[in-house]
């Protein structure tokens, strides 16, 4: 350490508008508000959009809800909101998902401390007085000692490189941007181009309102069945006794879930046993088949290749038309090897009358028109154009923000050659910045590991206060370590192999060309928190402060 500042310019001065500030209001933000809130600090989250929620803000689209278990996803940190709230379903649809949150913002008292429709342009660092300059789009300014990032791995969305999308006439979105009335789809010719998670959200939803619908897959995805269901008052009240147990259960996860990979390997049984296996996970619920499988199926190409035929299988059973279910299943990558959808009926969707799938490997979309989408085979016509086409994952949701470190160092020039971290919390050059669930970071079940990120950074901030310290940021041998530990624990997986938002690559973004390896920690929670705690433990060693 550089050793301790003067009382005049201590960590909590009042010359600044705040001790903390929080770019934005969705899980990461809200608990970081409370938690750093808890503990004394002035903190105030500055939100973008007019309402809490983050991702569940944003994305509306018919058929939005979870992919996690909903009292897995649920806050752990009070007991008293866990015996309040009650589930619908295992898998909560987006508005009852926003209901949540809402919830808890009132409960804990949240709202008052969250700026709204309050977009950061610009980020600043101040070398002089050790602190940051945000501009926010409305011109307002503020100051903080500490800044703090809960933008989210999916909140950038992307439109696709196509020409023409502003010349249709007819209304377009994409499903990130849904708007909040609502859209009356009944009776419509529509258009869906992509099938990602929320295109095959979409999909299977508005098909059953639509006039006609037409979707647009370039790339097709395996997916999975969700297999959801309402819970039962009883079943609920047996869910919030095991409460407890179910998050230990999390913790001691790879990814966070309430499943765990399957210490057998996949030929280690016999054809019978190993097909048995499958039929049970693939009836049961949510990530059961992809957090729950043989501990080979994503590292081996042999077990991932049984793996993917067996859902192969299961695709052509579901769609009565042969070549519409070869034009569904995957021929560039292996089951799990990219985001793995779950669905309620989407291979079903392709039996209706009123939807049709173009293949745009086949005949490539050319340009949008007035009246729809020109491909190279003929001009469709629609009354609504909806693009399920992603997000700039990873680095997308800061690159959109304007960040000056040490020196006028830019983040994204620096990141753009090469993307370093330090715990997926700090950046180098860029002092006092703190990000919750930044790159390199923990995949799964996200708010799992947000709690613990959020608690990591809340102690560190504490840290600093308890000893009068105003600057940190970490040593560059230490960013060197986590990174070459990143790619290692990433460097066996098959996912790294394969060209998707996970290691980096969005066709839509131009600089996201480049395969990255190591985008994601791909070590379990158990190794991540093993070496969080150990900084910690070392009175944060692997860190510069002043």
């Amino acid at each position: 350490m550089d050793g301790k500042l003067t009382d005049s310019n201590n960590f909590e001065d009042f010359d600044f508008d705040y001790d903390v500030v929080i770019i934005g209001a969705g899980i990461s933000g809200l608990y970081q508000l409370y938690r750093l809130r808890e503990s004394g600090f002035r903190v105030s989250v500055l939100e973008k959009g007019t309402g809490v929620g983050g991702t569940w803000y944003w994305n509306r689209y018919p058929g939005a809800r979870f992919d996690s278990e909903s009292y897995s996803y649920a806050y752990s940190f009070s007991e008293e909101l866990l015996e309040e709230w009650d589930w619908s379903e295992h898998f909560a649809s987006q508005p009852e998902v926003l209901r949540y949150l809402e919830y808890v913002s009132r409960k804990f008292d949240l709202l008052k401390d969250i700026q709204f429709s309050s977009e950061v342009v610009a980020a600043t660092y101040d070398e002089t007085k050790s602190y940051w300059v945000l501009e926010l789009r409305n011109g307002q300014i503020y100051t903080t000692r500490m800044l703090v990032t809960a933008l989210g791995v999916l909140s950038e969305p992307t439109f696709p490189n196509i020409k023409g999308i502003d010349t249709f006439h007819g209304e377009y979105f994409h499903t990130a941007r849904w708007p909040k009335a609502g859209i009356d789809l009944e009776g419509k010719n529509v258009a869906v181009i992509g099938t990602g998670a929320s295109g095959v959200q979409t999909i299977q939803e508005i098909a059953k309102t639509v006039q006609s619908l037409t979707v647009f897959q370039r790339r097709p995805n395996w997916c999975a069945p969700l297999n959801n269901g309402p819970i039962k008052p009883d079943e609920m009240r047996k869910i919030k006794d095991n409460y407890s147990d179910m998050f230990v259960r999390c913790s001691e996860s790879q990814g966070g879930f309430i499943w765990t990979i399957d210490p057998r390997m996949t030929f280690e049984v016999t054809e019978e046993e190993r097909k048995e296996f499958w039929e049970f996970l693939y009836q049961s619920r949510g990530m059961s088949i992809y957090q729950g499988n043989f501990r080979d199926v994503l590292v081996d190409e042999k077990a991932n290749d049984a793996m993917s035929e067996f859902v192969a299988n299961k695709i052509r059973e579901r769609v009565n038309d042969p070549d519409i279910a070869e034009m569904l299943i995957p021929k560039d990558h292996g089951f799990g090897t990219r985001r793995v959808p779950l669905e309620t009926g989407y291979y079903e969707t392709y039996n209706r009358s009123n939807v049709d799938l173009v293949d745009l490997n086949r005949t490539p979309i050319q340009n949008i028109t007035e009246r729809g989408i020109l491909t190279t085979d003929k001009e469709y016509k629609f009354d609504l154009i909806i693009y399920a086409t992603g997000f700039d994952a990873i680095t997308g949701s800061f690159d959109r923000i304007d960040i000056s470190g040490v020196k006028g160092r830019k983040l994204k020039n620096q990141w753009g050659s090469n993307l370093e971290t330090f715990l997926a919390v700090q950046v180098l050059n860029f002092p006092n910045f703190l990000m919750v669930m930044g790159p390199q970071g923990l995949g799964g079940n996200h708010p799992r590991n947000i709690e613990y990120n959020v608690e990591w950074i809340t102690t560190l901030i504490e840290h600093m206060r308890s000893n009068n310290l105003t600057r940190v940021e970490p040593a560059s041998d230490s960013v060197k370590y986590w990174s070459d530990h990143v790619k290692e624990k990433s460097g066996t997986s098959l996912v790294n192999k394969v060209d998707s938002w996970m290691t980096g690559i969005n066709s839509n973004v131009p600089s996201k060309s480049i395969r990255i390896v190591g985008g994601r920690y791909g070590g379990s929670v158990q190794s991540y928190r093993g070496l969080c705690d150990q900084i910690a433990e070392e009175e944060y060693e692997a860190m510069i402060f002043s």
